[in-house]
């Protein structure tokens, strides 16, 4: 009966320790596999590319967005972008039509088009950009080596509009017949500079221009205000001429109506015209100081005196 009652404590002990062993060995296959499925899952984002390699070479691209696995242990993903972007050309010096050196500045917007020509061609984004600069510097040089310095520098005769649509499509003409697998959006010319040894005779003979052009500017100027000075003084000396001659006219049928005015009153009552005139008469010759001696007979007495006859 004691025997029965006797537990053994090393046998219990033992069997709950291959019980917690067991378990934790399933825990750690199960981390393990799912270690395993994550390290081999890849996800697919908007805006770029995937492209599976096995043993260096490309094996798979995927473009479109979402979840997708790879070979384990043979099989390495890394990622292209698919937006656009935006390349800084080195700035490089050029001769124009006339003999002349400048210094351009360019940029370019450009996306990948095929990843897989651009990796098996230009291997690598810097690769791409390399041959990209290539061709840009290229055509830029051959475009502008056909117009004169001042028509890339003068924004009124500039063309650079079409210049610029012209080195893009002949950007991508080289791209392609190289299969690099990308495209240029635009090309466009940032800053145009002269060498420093250039700068000063340049800046002297654009300063001797303007002055030129401005000396030009002031010859037409008074050119044209000594044409509408005369103009002005020839039509003053009309309109006086007119004016005058109007005024002799309205002077002339103003002194016929006087004098017909005067025949007219002076019929009706010569006495009373008479005594007007004489009256009219004194206005000139009679003042605060005038002595005059006149005989008694004399009209001037006596229409003073107040006889009337």
């Amino acid at each position: 009966m004691a025997d029965q009652n006797v537990i053994d404590i090393n046998e219990r002990g033992g069997g709950s320790w291959r019980k917690y062993t067991k378990v934790g060995i399933l825990l750690v296959i199960l981390i393990a596999l799912l270690v395993f499925i994550f390290t081999n899952v890849f996800i697919v984002k908007q805006g770029e590319y995937k492209v599976v390699r096995q043993f260096g070479e490309v094996v798979r691209i995927v473009k479109e967005p979402g979840l997708n696995y790879k070979v384990p242990f043979i099989q390495s993903v890394t990622t292209l972008p698919k937006y656009q972007m935006t390349y800084d050309v080195s700035q490089a010096e050029i001769n124009t039509m006339d003999k002349k050196r400048m210094l351009i500045d360019n940029y370019a917007i450009w996306r990948i088009e095929d990843p897989k020509k651009m990796i098996s061609n230009a291997r690598t984004l810097e690769g791409a950009e390399s041959r990209m600069e290539e061709f840009i510097y290229s055509v830029v040089r051959s475009e502008l080596g056909k117009l004169d310095y001042d028509e890339i520098i003068n924004d009124e005769k500039s063309s650079r509009g079409s210049l610029n649509d012209r080195v893009t499509e002949k950007v991508n003409e080289l791209l392609a017949s190289g299969n690099y697998g990308v495209v240029v959006t635009d090309v466009r010319m940032k800053r145009t500079d002269l060498p420093e040894e250039n700068e000063m005779s340049v800046f002297t003979r654009m300063i001797s221009e303007r002055e030129s052009k401005a000396q030009e500017y002031l010859s037409m100027g008074d050119a044209e205000k000594n044409r509408v000075i005369a103009q002005t003084d020839r039509e003053v000396k009309e309109l006086l001429a007119k004016a005058s001659a109007d005024a002799e006219t309205i002077r002339g049928e103003g002194e016929g109506e006087a004098a017909k005015v005067y025949n007219q009153t002076f019929s009706k009552d010569p006495e009373f015209y008479s005594m007007f005139r004489t009256l009219e008469s004194y206005k000139k010759t009679i003042n605060g100081e005038t002595v005059i001696v006149l005989p008694s007979d004399s009209p001037y007495a006596r229409m003073l005196m107040g006889y009337t006859n």
